[in-house]
C-alpha cells in the first residue's frame, strides 16, 4: 500500500497543478512518482529541474535510461526499473539491452565501462576510486561526461528513495528487481 498517497491531479491546486498540468501536456500522462512528489511542490519542481536539465547533457537518452536500469537495480528499485524499461523500449533498446543495463553490462566497451563507473557510485556512495576514474576515462569518457554520469545517477538514486519511502503503486508494466537480473 502506498505509504504517501498520490495527489489526484483533478483537485490539485496552485504550484502542485500548475506542475502537474505541465508534466501531463508534456508526457501525455501524469506518472504516479510525479504526482505523488506533488505532496511537496518544491520536490516535484525539483525533480523536473535536475531531469530537464540532464536532458541537456551530452548523455543520449538511451544511456541515461541505461544508467536508471543500472541505478534502479542496484537499490533494488520495483519502480523505477518498470518506468525505465518502459522508457528504454520507447526509446529504441532490445529487451536485451535493458536486461543488460540492469547488470551494467552492454556489448559497447565505452557504454559498459560508463554503466559499470555508475554501479561503482551506488555501491561506494560517491566514494570513486583513482583506479575507477582512471577505467572510465581510459574508455573514452571526459570530464564533463564523467559529471553528467554522477548527476544521473544521483538523479536516480533520488527517485529510487523517494519510491521506496513512499511505496509508490507501480504504473507502468510491472518489473521486479529480483526477477531477470543479478543485483
Amino acid at each position: 500500500m502506498q505509504r504517501i498517497p498520490a495527489v489526484d491531479p483533478a483537485t490539485a491546486t496552485g504550484k502542485a497543478k500548475e506542475l502537474l498540468d505541465k508534466v501531463q501536456a508534456k508526457f501525455g500522462l501524469t506518472p504516479n512518482m510525479m504526482r505523488t512528489m506533488a505532496q511537496s511542490p518544491a520536490v516535484l519542481e525539483a525533480y523536473l529541474s535536475f531531469s530537464s536539465a540532464l536532458g541537456h547533457s551530452s548523455l543520449s537518452a538511451r544511456f541515461r535510461e541505461q544508467i536508471a536500469l543500472a541505478v534502479a537495480q542496484a537499490n533494488r528499485c520495483d519502480y523505477c526499473l518498470s518506468a525505465h524499461s518502459a522508457i528504454g523500449a520507447m526509446l529504441g533498446l532490445s529487451s536485451q539491452q535493458i536486461s543488460a543495463s540492469r547488470r551494467a553490462t552492454a556489448e559497447e566497451g565505452k557504454l559498459e565501462a560508463g554503466l559499470a563507473f555508475a554501479r561503482t557510485l551506488v555501491a561506494t556512495r560517491g566514494m570513486a576510486s583513482d583506479e575507477d576514474l582512471a577505467r572510465v576515462r581510459e574508455a573514452g569518457y571526459n570530464d564533463g561526461e564523467i559529471a553528467e554520469i554522477i548527476a544521473t545517477v544521483a538523479l536516480n538514486v533520488f527517485t529510487n528513495y523517494f519510491n521506496h519511502t513512499a511505496q509508490t503503486e507501480i504504473d507502468f508494466p510491472v518489473v521486479r528487481a529480483a526477477e531477470g537480473a543479478a543485483a
